[in-house]
């Protein structure tokens, strides 16, 4: 019976050092692997593919824009046309009141029966695709949106198209990859690729469309999704030339001397923008808290939005629609102060009414409007600058103060004009403005909507801190293990005592070499198993595989680990002499988000404390 033991003892011990050294060859080649990033050579795949989203997009971005203009001559004009007309030359006098009605009312219907996601501007609906429907979207989305769009937006609705086209785009991207066999991520990449190639397709803005993508929409930064989005962005701003649409949409050729008294111009016009901000994203979500308290059913809720905008239609028609001439004229520095303050209040009661009562259309152009509207009005009490520099930086920080995406912002308004001259002062405001809006409000215009919803999201991107960490920097050194030569019944008797302090425990031989992990559930399977209760844990480890840590892993690829072998506790073992070193579990990985608590937290001075 010795010699049987000792067989058995003897061959439990080469199996794990067989067993640990090829996981130690493993863990050498996997650390030799390790790089900057992740991205591996699919990402060339998933671009191709993005060429191929991004046409697609292009059409759509250009089918849209048709669409506004037939919808507008027929609604104000009675005309089947695609000409350039303006709703305000409509004949129909006191009549175009009942006209955002009329097309209030036929969104109302497709919403109810159609499809509910084409209710709002689009872009919290693709948020949500992505993070929680695994990036896929319905087909009849890429249908009705758009054309919900192009009848809101044509019967006056004050919404630009940059909101629907994003969705549509991303639908657009969405079923093509639900066609393939990709992964989640690579659905999500082509969604967003698809939804960068619209935005760049409605106003010639491939980077910041890039920019969107990065700070709203992607949800990391990562080459493997960059790279596909960029693809289409730039293939879309190609693209958009062969159909002879214009870039610079609003050439603007104005600049400013910089120095110390326009650095304060530009972060005051920031503030403010970021003021105004608060307030507009509060008019929104406040309408819409008004609505849900009405006793009727939300499709007629779009019916008294257009009953509004009709109204204020009548004040000032050119708050109607998408108002790209208002930006243009606002740039040229053709807008009076009257005027600007009466676009102002009215666009903005307009558009956040319909907004609220769940019409469907895009933020980005009345933003844009609202804020130059603001600018324009101010530039009278600012230092001396170009002609509608003051309205292109309220502009700007207006939009990305609202969206809380400043760099997106930034990059946005110099594509729209040409200028990279204004680079550092719109800089200056939207930084100003987002964190004004950062400091006031807990959720943005698009992430409010997720939110109220029951969803929470993070806009703020970090290293993950388990790639940072080494298993050495949160291990327990001080090991409690067991020798191979314990019996069953021994083991059972160790673990059920009330002296234990852990539910697990590495078993060792002689030489301090780890032969497994034993716990109550591996004692009571091999009681079942009929195991004799004197045989050693020696015995019972034989042909056992091991899984086991080293040292100077990372905790991200130990946290894998643990969830595929569905263990808590792992022992960790030096690569030189594969001897016992320490054991880690999960709640030692839990320390790492416990250090990164402290760092958030804990104020030290380490010059001129004492």
């Amino acid at each position: 019976m010795s010699v049987i033991s000792t067989k058995s003892s003897t061959a439990a011990k080469t199996s794990a050092k067989t067993s640990a050294k090829t996981s130690a060859k493993i863990g050498d080649k996997a650390s030799h692997l390790l790089s900057d990033f992740t991205t591996d050579p699919r990402v060339v795949v998933i671009s191709a593919i993005a060429v191929f989203v991004s046409a697609a997009g292009v059409l759509a971005g250009a089918g849209l824009l048709e669409l506004i203009k037939l919808a507008t001559n027929i609604a104000y004009f009675g005309k089947f046309s695609f000409a350039d007309l303006k709703l305000q030359n409509s004949p129909l006098g006191l009549w175009t009141v009942l006209v955002p009605v009329a097309g209030s009312l036929i969104i109302g219907l497709m919403a109810r029966f159609g499809s509910e996601k084409i209710r709002g501007h689009g872009i919290p609906e693709a948020i949500e695709a992505i993070l929680l429907g695994r990036s896929r979207l319905d087909p009849k989305v890429a249908i009705l949106k758009p054309l919900s769009s192009a009848i809101s937006i044509g019967t006056g609705g004050p919404f630009g198209a940059e909101g629907p086209i994003i969705m549509t785009g991303g639908a657009i991207g969405s079923l093509i990859a639900q066609m393939l066999p990709v992964t989640d991520n690579e659905r999500k990449t082509l969604l967003v690729a698809g939804a960068a190639a619209g935005m760049t397709t409605v106003f010639g803005t491939p980077i910041a469309a890039i920019m969107l993508a990065v700070e709203l929409l992607l949800f990391e930064w990562t080459p493997r999704s960059f790279i596909p989005v960029t693809v289409a962005a730039v293939v879309a701003a190609v693209g958009r030339t062969f159909l002879h649409m214009p870039a610079p949409l609003f050439p603007f050729t104005g600049s400013v001397d910089i120095s110390v008294l326009q650095l304060g111009a530009w972060m005051l016009i920031g503030i403010l923008s970021g003021l105004l901000s608060g307030v507009l994203t509060q008019l929104v979500y406040g309408f819409e808290d008004l609505f849900l308290k009405l006793p009727i059913h939300w499709m007629w809720w779009p019916l008294i939005g257009g009953l509004v905008v009709g109204l204020g239609g009548l004040i000032e028609p050119q708050a109607l629609g998408v108002g790209y001439d208002n930006l243009a004229s606002m740039l040229s520095g053709d807008v009076v102060l009257k005027a600007a303050l009466l676009l102002l209040v009215v666009k903005a009661v307009i558009w956040s009414v319909a907004l609220g009562s769940g019409t469907s259309g895009g933020v980005l152009a009345p933003l844009l409007i609202m804020g130059g509207a603001m600018g324009t009005a101010l530039s009278g009490y600012l230092p001396a600058a170009s002609p509608g520099f003051w309205a292109l930086l309220a502009m700007a920080a207006t939009m990305g103060g609202t969206m809380r995406s400043p760099l997106t912002a930034t990059f946005f308004a110099v594509e729209l004009t040409g200028n990279t001259h204004v680079l550092l002062p719109l800089i200056a405001a939207c930084c100003s403005a987002h964190g004004v809006t950062v400091l006031l409000m807990r959720r943005s215009i698009l992430t409010e909507k997720v939110a109220r919803r029951g969803h929470h999201l993070v806009r703020e991107y970090r290293v993950d801190p388990f790639a940072l960490t080494r298993v050495r920097d949160v291990m327990t050194k001080a090991v409690e293990s067991v020798a191979d030569t314990m019996t069953l019944h021994g083991a059972a008797a160790f673990l059920t005592d009330p002296k234990t302090s852990h539910p697990s425990f590495p078993v060792v031989d002689a030489n301090h070499h780890v032969l497994g992990v034993i716990d109550p559930p591996s004692v009571l399977r091999w009681r079942r198993a009929g195991k004799h209760r004197t045989a050693t844990l020696g015995q019972l480890l034989t042909g056992s595989k091991i899984t086991v840590a080293y040292p100077d892993e990372y905790l991200d690829r130990l946290a894998d680990r643990l969830m595929q072998v569905n263990v808590s506790h792992l022992p960790v073992i030096s690569r030189e002499d594969q001897r016992l070193v320490g054991y880690i579990g999960w709640k030692d990985l839990m320390r790492v988000r416990a250090r990164l608590q402290a760092e958030e937290t804990q104020k030290t001075a380490f010059f001129g404390a004492r």
